[in-house]
């Protein structure tokens, strides 16, 4: 295995679906392997790269823009990175594809697929609670588009199986689609 080659796998799905959680997972098993791994987790990319951009569709566009150059930065360096965002429209995504695509880096697409509803029970972070209450509008796969990808290459029923499970997918895809060959 060729540990100089890096990837990126960008987990994408509405608030609460488990995208986070997962990289974290998947992160924590490649790190213990020795590998150089990186978690562009989407909060912490709003609070420190991002942060001048609102929930508008073009500053959403922007925000997975940013993300996706700095992911493709690090992969072309090495580097496993794991990218949970939102993403929420196809076209994004695909530049962002696109972008790997021309560099010659490998992308992985992970479709968590949670249902709204289950989402909605989880609430990791209050905002369905608070759209709810009508103290916020714009929530992703309720009052604002969330276009499902069509082909990802991965695509996490976490609502049907546990965490540790949708962690090991996302492995063994890596480990069997030869991301490290």
């Amino acid at each position: 295995m060729n540990v100089d080659h890096g990837s990126t796998v960008w987990l994408t799905g509405l608030p609460s679906a488990g995208k986070s959680t997962i990289a974290r997972g998947v992160a924590d098993r490649l790190r213990a392997e020795g590998r150089r791994v990186e978690v562009l987790d989407g909060d912490e990319i709003r609070r420190n790269l991002t942060a001048d951009l609102g929930f508008s569709r073009a500053d959403r566009e922007r925000n997975v823009a940013r993300i996706g150059f700095v992911a493709q930065l690090l992969a072309r360096h090495g580097v496993t990175v794991l990218v949970p965002v939102i993403a929420p429209y196809a076209d994004s995504r695909a530049h962002v594809r696109a972008l790997h695509d021309e560099a010659g880096v490998r992308f992985v697409e992970v479709h968590v697929a949670t249902p709204v509803s289950v989402c909605a029970e989880r609430d990791v972070k209050g905002l369905y609670a608070r759209q709810r209450a009508g103290e916020l509008s714009g929530l992703t796969g309720v009052d604002d588009p969330y276009e499902e990808p069509v082909t990802p290459d991965l695509r996490l029923a976490t609502h049907t199986e546990t965490t540790a499970e949708s962690v090991d997918v996302v492995y063994r895809h890596l480990a069997v689609s030869a991301v490290y060959a």
